[in-house]
């Protein structure tokens, strides 16, 4: 097999170790199905859960996802390292996926855009796997225009954990001309990747590459099976369809640490993992997300995607960052509300920006309130945090009732 530059074989290592005189220790032989990694949900709708991953499970996916790397850049991948390695994403999705295609890993301790942009100059980074707040970021802040970025070796930014706006997509591509921006989807309980914007096909390298539509997530990879079905009845769904996620194959988790239930509850009998998410594939196998089941705010019993929303105030010129979730109501059950950042300079009122949401949505997905707030809360994988920001919300809301 052939080895990379400075590195030792696993046998060589103990070899080395016996030369010592040391005691030697008998390690039992590991099984596929042995547990691996235990990385944690993200837990933004709720407590957060072990996921036990085996050594099938992760080898699984990154069998499914290597033909993202054509055989000429063998040796030559460059990956930023900036989601941590505790995260799935990081795990599979940089250091695995990475190490397998005898990459270069660039590592980040935390994110901070000058830090970041300086990082893909001199480093020469092909690949960057980002969160949708990195390029909301890389278009908004003028921390960008201080660096000469006409050189850069990017040749592709994947962005996953929560939906791109598709104002955001267009003002990314519009900033950094040349740079693929690839959408993909993955969960923990599926060992990271499940869907990806490169291309279809059982192996890219061997036929037509098909193009993924922008804002979809991609196709399906290979060796999985993805079905769309009815969250209330179970019903498979046909195409062009929303309904829940769920996904078949050996990248799925064995279950959550120690908690028999809910695993029962996300597996079902015949082995499909239900992701809690919401999509739909269309003719052309183009798989689209619209958002997670518990944050679909249902109001009059019409669904409201939080994500179209945040996409829509996200394009106003005067919001650096928003965030949409529901709150109780007697009358219509929940009530879509949101949470905003202005720019630096921005004097548009709530009202101003609850207007320019409502001209641009059917009536019943109109906001109901709108506060602005100096932060939008995420997780280390930047997802939203609507709950702490919901409970923030209706502090405030009383407070100023008081």
């Amino acid at each position: 097999m052939e080895r990379l530059p400075g590195a030792i074989s696993w046998d060589e290592l103990l070899a080395a170790a016996d030369r010592t005189g040391a005691p030697v220790v008998a390690l039992d032989p590991v099984q596929q199905s042995d547990l691996c990694a235990l990385p944690y949900s993200s837990g933004t709708t709720g407590v957060s859960k072990g996921v036990m991953l085996s050594h099938r499970n992760l080898v699984s996916n990154l069998c499914s996802s290597m033909f993202a790397v054509g055989e000429e850049l063998v040796g030559q991948v460059v990956t930023l390292g900036l989601m941590p390695f505790f995260h799935i994403y990081g795990i599979t999705g940089i250091c695995c996926s990475t190490l397998r295609h005898k990459g270069t890993v660039v590592v980040m301790d935390r994110f901070d855009l000058r830090t970041f942009l300086g990082a893909l100059v001199t480093h020469r980074v092909m690949f960057a796997p980002v969160v949708p707040p990195v390029m909301l970021a890389m278009v908004k802040s003028p921390v960008a225009d201080d660096f000469d970025l006409s050189g850069l070796a990017l040749r592709s930014i994947m962005t996953a954990a929560a939906p791109l706006a598709p104002d955001l997509l267009a003002a990314f591509e519009k900033k950094f001309p040349g740079v693929q921006v690839e959408e993909a989807y993955g969960l923990t309980e599926h060992s990271c990747i499940t869907l990806t914007h490169a291309a279809s096909g059982d192996d890219a390298r061997q036929g037509p590459v098909q193009v993924a539509k922008k804002n979809s997530v991609g196709f399906i990879l290979p060796n999985l099976e993805v079905k769309f079905v009815d969250p209330d009845t179970g019903r498979s769904l046909p195409k062009n369809t929303p309904g829940e996620i769920c996904v078949r194959s050996q990248a799925v988790m064995q279950g959550y640490y120690r908690k028999k239930e809910e695993t029962e509850r996300t597996i079902d009998a015949k082995g499909w993992l239900h992701t809690g998410d919401v999509g739909y594939i269309d003719d052309d196998g183009d798989v689209f997300i619209v958002d997670r089941i518990k944050e679909l705010i249902k109001y009059k019993g019409f669904q409201v995607a939080p994500a179209e929303l945040e996409a829509i105030l996200l394009s106003h010129p005067s919001v650096q960052d928003a965030a949409v979730f529901g709150l109780p109501d007697e009358e219509a059950g929940e009530v879509p509300v949101s949470c905003v950042v202005r720019r630096c300079g921005a004097s548009e009122s709530e009202a101003d920006i609850m207007a320019y949401v409502a001209g641009r949505v059917a009536s019943y997905k109109k906001l109901r309130l709108l506060q602005f707030v100096d932060v939008i809360h995420k997780s280390v994988s930047g997802k939203i945090l609507r709950r702490q920001l919901r409970d923030e919300f209706v502090s405030r809301t009383k407070t100023a009732a008081a």
